[in-house]
């Protein structure tokens, strides 16, 4: 039993280029990039969980992501809340909005549930750009600097260090999980929906309870990006965020759990190295998606099956 909870070697090589990975950025730009690179594949692993393995297709993960922000950030701003307290409680809020809506969004199928996440997420962006004295309206809000304990983290390594610890804490727990009895069930589920229950598994429950995960994920993740960057606008909840999303993890390679960690950080730096091609950014951006899907249909991560397949035969 105690073995399911040992680190993997994986994980361990993970940690050491996280470690690595500073002592080549030059300048706070490039741990801006980092960081956001790493808050993305955080939430991407949860969704990577939900598409993945309980083969449920999400469209508004941006919008709970950036509803989550806003309640941490209100919470400390308006109120005084400390930042630490705001986010638990923007947790547990939308904790208990993902179970409530799970109930009916989660009967639903294919598109269907696609078009009901989509639904909910359109309905939260319109929220928070209409309500302008909680949430600032199209213009935002600022956010107070982010502190626990009375620590107060006003440097980028710092950011960077709490960012890959979360990251390295979650992928632990995810592997875990599905490696656990949970995750069996979820790959049954994922695989058909009526086996599943017609061997007595409550598919209804399992499908909540995944949901439920992922959207706290994305509201720890939204949430510190928020504090991160001072500032928070409702494009952060927006329809082509949540796209975005659900790109890397279908890029990156769906029931991966490095896959999700992949397409993250390739669509986050992605857009940074093709700003020099001004007018054709957008069409090489759409080309290398279109290559990468026609060609890696499994996703980048599927490289490294093949890598591994070759390096075994080859010690055979």
């Amino acid at each position: 039993m105690l073995k399911r909870y040992n680190i993997s070697q994986d994980i361990i090589v993970l940690a050491i280029l996280l470690f690595i990975a500073p002592f080549f950025f030059q300048n706070d730009f490039i741990y801006e990039i980092a960081i956001v690179s790493l808050l993305n594949a955080l939430i991407c692993v949860g969704l990577n969980m939900l598409m993945g393995y309980a083969g449920q297709v999400s469209l508004g993960h941006g919008a709970f992501a950036g509803l989550g922000g806003y309640i941490a950030v209100i919470l400390s701003s308006n109120y005084g809340i400390s930042p630490l307290f705001s986010i638990f409680i923007a947790i547990v809020t939308m904790a208990i909005f993902a179970f409530i809506i799970s109930k009916p969004i989660l009967k639903l199928r294919g598109h269907y549930l696609a078009m009901a996440t989509l639904g909910v997420g359109i309905i939260i962006s319109i929220v928070l750009n209409v309500e302008d004295e909680l949430t600032g309206g199209s213009d935002g809000m600022s956010v107070d600097s982010f502190s626990v304990f009375g620590y107060e983290f006003t440097d980028s390594l710092q950011w960077y260090i709490l960012c890959a610890v979360l990251l390295i804490f979650t992928i632990w727990m995810f592997k875990n999980l599905i490696n656990s009895p949970f995750g069996r069930v979820l790959k049954s589920i994922e695989g058909s929906q009526k086996a599943a229950n017609s061997v007595g598994i409550n598919v209804s429950h399992y499908k909540s309870v995944v949901f439920v995960i992922s959207v706290v994920i994305a509201t720890l993740a939204g949430s510190l990006y928020a504090f991160f960057s001072g500032f928070i606008s409702p494009s952060e909840a927006s329809f082509s965020h949540s796209i975005e999303l659900v790109v890397m993890v279908v890029l990156g390679g769906l029931g991966r759990v490095y896959g999700a960690i992949i397409g993250a950080v390739i669509l986050t730096i992605l857009p940074q190295l093709l700003t020099s091609f001004e007018d054709y950014q957008t069409l090489i951006y759409g080309a290398i998606i279109i290559f990468v899907m026609m060609f890696m249909p499994k996703g980048i991560a599927s490289l490294f099956d093949d890598i591994k397949r070759r390096l075994f035969a080859q010690n055979k």
